[in-house]
C-alpha cells in the first residue's frame, strides 16, 4: 500500500459497487479519441477481486448508441457487471442510503483524479 492509498473499513455483507464509467474505470471518452475503450490501471485487478456476491452497476453519460461496444468491451476486458445505465447527466452523481440500526453507515462515495483508478483499499471489518 502507498502512502497516498485511502484505507475505507467496510462490513461483511455483500454489496453494491457503483461506478462512472468514463475517466473512472476506462480512458475517459477513450472510446470517441481512440476508438475504443482502455481499461485504467489496477481497474482489472480490482473487479477480479470482488465477492460474487456483490452487485457491480456502472453509470455513465454514454448515449444508449454506445450500448453493444460498451458491454461487449466489459465483457472481454472480464469486468463483470450487473447493469449498465445510460444517459446520465454530466452533473454529479448524488448517493443517498440509509444507516442501518446498527449504526453501520450504508453509503461510501470515493472520489479520484480523471483517468486515475481509485486507490483507496476496502478493507472488511468482520465486527461491523
Amino acid at each position: 500500500m502507498n502512502k497516498s492509498t485511502k484505507k475505507c473499513i467496510v462490513s461483511s455483507l455483500n454489496k453494491t459497487w457503483i461506478f462512472d464509467l468514463d475517466g473512472t474505470v476506462v480512458k475517459h471518452n477513450g472510446h470517441k479519441i481512440d476508438g475504443h475503450d482502455t481499461l485504467l490501471m489496477g481497474a482489472k485487478e480490482f473487479f477480479s477481486d470482488l465477492p460474487d456476491g456483490d452487485m457491480i452497476v456502472f453509470i455513465t453519460s454514454r448515449s444508449l448508441e454506445y450500448k453493444a461496444e460498451t458491454e461487449q468491451f466489459l465483457t472481454e476486458a472480464g469486468i463483470r457487471f450487473d447493469a449498465v445505465l445510460y444517459g446520465a447527466p454530466y452533473g454529479e452523481r448524488i448517493l443517498v442510503n440509509d444507516t442501518k440500526p446498527s449504526g453501520l453507515p450504508t453509503a461510501i462515495a470515493v472520489n479520484t483524479v480523471r483517468d486515475v483508478f481509485i486507490s483507496e483499499e476496502f478493507v472488511v471489518d468482520e465486527k461491523l
